[in-house]
């Protein structure tokens, strides 16, 4: 199929204005084998564009049909562990002298630091100028030779070489090679430094650079484009500051990066270009990272690149960056986030991502904000995330200090997301298309959603979590003007304390159920689902947090005999000490909640998460003998919004007495349907608190 945009109504189409059309080899005509779809961490069908693919034998063909005219393919496809070959290439049934060259050398990518990574970066690009023109509707196949090889997608662009720009200085002048066999960095260097203030211009032809660029300021480097201007090195920039009005455009850099070694600086830029600077119109592939950005890169734009195959991320605004524009680009097989803007040392501040398109990070997330200031993300278009990672994440998570937490207002706005989202091996459960995240501390920014658009997430639409474990808050999220269909288990994923609202959020053919709200751990608080009108088609909650939904699997009949309370947010007036009100929902008898001291009345409140027909409630002090009887005086009261309470069972005295297993059984009327259970404690002759280690909740009388 052709890979297109539709505009939704009164909003801007998500992703970047692209020059070229991509098919899907599985929509093509072909005597190879299809694979796929498969969401499984690891395998080729899941790092694909699509999930799908065509796997051809030798001798097999996969023909597409030109979705416009065109002179230039670009092929994205994997090759066998440790192999090359050859792809031949026919057009309308003619077989062309030229041969479209594969290999594995740039894939199969192991990072063992990482935890949960497992061998990755399966597929490659492969690029090739027909030597003609074919039109919209010609067949172009693509056989293999003598190897195995998966055909992912097609690019067809029609591309031209640029002139030279009157007044510029050629390289070629200063001693560069185009035919890429000598050594042409030092002739780099001389035209930088002669065409101070002007334009240094690579013509068409093949350049080795064989060490990085430094001092490069007030210069323009501009190719003829990127199919015809081509500089081999895996280090073209390297520098840590620069008085900056730096723009690099129109030509392509490949590297020859092969691992990720995160002590190389083995980046298309690494450091700054410094202020007022640009990059456009790039051909940016097989490097560690496409640019790593760290110093002063005030009010930089990227624009119109296409960053392919980087073993880490596609840009990493890492710290310092201020008015920078990320804009009409496309990546695709990034080997950690495609765009990124980490907060170290100081705030990335009043930056943005803006109408690009990513497909297949194979290790990460699409886009990644890890804190910052007054930061937009917007009209982005994100598929297919395959591992550790979701389409769009908006973290908290430092990595290193000093960090700065996210500041201001976030605003994510008309942004499309397909197939995002991914199992986290190290979690055992799995991350939303779009993840609200307080890793390393609480949300403290506003956090403003708008306009999304979610299909087919392999598992949530929306998460909320605290990725570090540590139970710390997501607040003042804002989700206004979602369209959610197929999401694999539930559209909204809340394993974290804290709120958001929900405004005009639909969704349709839910994979299991609307909602699963189970903070983590349990007792640190609860998560607040705000209606704000106009939402329909997930008010459903999952039923059981002691299980994670599956895709598909529909949301179970939970076990009628099962303690409705265990796990569940609970909340009280008062604690002492460690004594907290989770410890009576954790389901260990011998920990437990003691309120303030000396100052009855004093409540303690579990979430159930939804309207439950409670009959009986069991309530339990700790069994040992060292625990003396005692009578506590309580009365039981309900709620199904958390604000209007109604008195369940009138005040009364229950005696607790380790000779009888120190628990109490209160039965509730029947007719009773409560989500919020209340325990109001008004007295205790064995301590000036109130005591309980666990309040069960269940459905049956006895």
């Amino acid at each position: 199929m052709l890979v297109t945009l539709t505009p939704t109504a009164a909003h801007a189409a998500a992703g970047a204005s692209l020059p070229f059309t991509s098919v899907e080899a599985e929509s093509a005509t072909t005597t190879g084998t299809k694979i796929g779809p498969d969401f499984t961490q690891g395998t080729l069908a899941s790092e694909a564009s699509g999930r799908q693919a065509v796997r051809l034998a030798s001798g097999q063909r996969v023909e597409f049909t030109a979705p416009r005219a065109a002179n230039a393919v670009n092929v994205a496809y994997s090759v066998p562990d440790g192999q090359s070959g050859t792809l031949n290439v026919y057009v309308n049934g003619t077989k062309l002298a030229k041969t479209l060259a594969v290999t594995s050398k740039y894939s199969y990518v192991d990072t063992g630091w990482i935890m949960g990574s497992k061998t990755h970066h399966l597929y490659d690009n492969a690029r090739l100028l027909l030597g003609q023109n074919v039109q919209a509707g010609d067949k172009i196949a693509f056989e293999a030779a003598n190897t195995q090889v998966t055909v992912d997608v097609a690019d067809f662009e029609q591309v031209a070489a640029a002139t030279q720009p009157s007044g510029s200085v050629s390289v070629t002048s200063k001693g560069a090679d185009p035919s890429g066999q000598g050594d042409s960095t030092q002739a780099f260097r001389d035209a930088i430094s002669a065409a101070q203030g002007g334009v240094v211009w690579i013509p068409p032809g093949d350049y080795k650079l064989t060490s990085s660029l430094s001092g490069v300021q007030n210069v323009t480097l501009q190719g003829a484009g990127g199919w015809h201007s081509v500089v081999h090195t895996s280090r073209f920039i390297d520098q840590t500051g620069s008085s900056g009005n730096v723009h690099i455009k129109d030509f392509a850099v490949i590297g020859e990066v092969t691992e990720r070694v995160d002590s190389n600086p083995d980046n298309f830029v690494n450091g700054s270009l410094g202020p007022g600077s640009s990059v456009s119109g790039m051909w940016i592939q097989h490097l560690k990272v496409g640019l790593w950005l760290t110093g002063n890169n005030d009010n930089l734009v990227i624009e119109n690149n296409r960053i392919l195959d980087t073993t880490a991320d596609g840009l990493n605004l890492n710290g310092s960056a201020k008015g920078v524009r990320v804009r009409d680009n496309f990546l695709r097989n990034q080997g950690d986030d495609s765009l990124a803007m980490w907060s170290l040392n100081s705030p990335d501040t009043n930056s943005s991502f803006e109408n690009n398109t990513i497909s297949q990070p194979n290790l990460a997330n699409g886009i990644a904000i890890y804190g910052g200031t007054d930061i937009t993300v917007k009209n982005n278009l994100i598929s297919d995330t395959n591992a550790l990672g979701s389409g769009i994440a908006i973290s908290n998570q430092k990595f290193l200090d000093p960090f700065h937490p996210l500041a201001g207002t976030i605003t994510v706005d008309g942004n499309t997301l397909v197939r995002a989202g991914a199992m986290n091996p190290n979690w055992s459960h799995p991350m939303g298309a779009l993840r609200v995240d307080s890793y390393d501390s609480a949300i403290e920014a506003t956090v403003n959603i708008t306009n999304t658009t979610i299909t087919d997430s392999p598992y949530s639409a929306f998460e909320f979590v605290s990725g570090g474990g540590r139970g710390y808050a997501v607040k003042n999220v804002n989700v206004t003007g979602a369209t959610v269909t197929n999401p694999g288990t539930v559209v909204v994923q809340a394993e974290a304390q804290g709120a958001a609202k929900f405004s005009n959020v639909t969704a349709s053919s839910v994979g299991v159920a609307g909602i699963y709200n189970c903070p983590f751990p349990a007792g640190s608080g609860t998560f607040s689902l705000s209606e704000g009108g106009g939402n329909s088609g997930w008010s459903s909650t999952w039923s059981d947090c002691s299980a994670w939904p599956q895709p598909g699997q529909g949301n179970p009949e939970p076990d009628p005999g099962r303690n409705l309370a265990k796990g569940r947010p609970a909340t009280a007036t008062g604690s002492q000490d460690v004594y907290t009100p989770g410890k009576a929902v954790d389901g260990d008898a011998n920990t437990y909640w003691e309120s303030a001291n000396n100052a009855f009345p004093q409540a303690l409140t579990v979430d159930l998460g939804s309207s439950q027909a409670v009959r009986r409630l069991v309530l339990k002090l700790p069994p040992s003998a060292a625990w003396g009887a005692r009578t506590q005086t309580l009365s039981v009261l309900g709620s199904t919004d958390g604000s209007s309470y109604s008195t369940v069972v009138g005040s009364q005295g229950y005696r607790f007495d380790p000779a009888s297993g120190n628990k109490v059984t209160v039965t509730l009327p029947g007719g009773t349907n409560v989500r919020y259970l209340r325990l109001n404690v008004t007295g205790n002759t064995g301590w000036p608190a109130a005591q309980v280690s666990e309040v069960e909740a269940y459905l049956t009388s006895s």
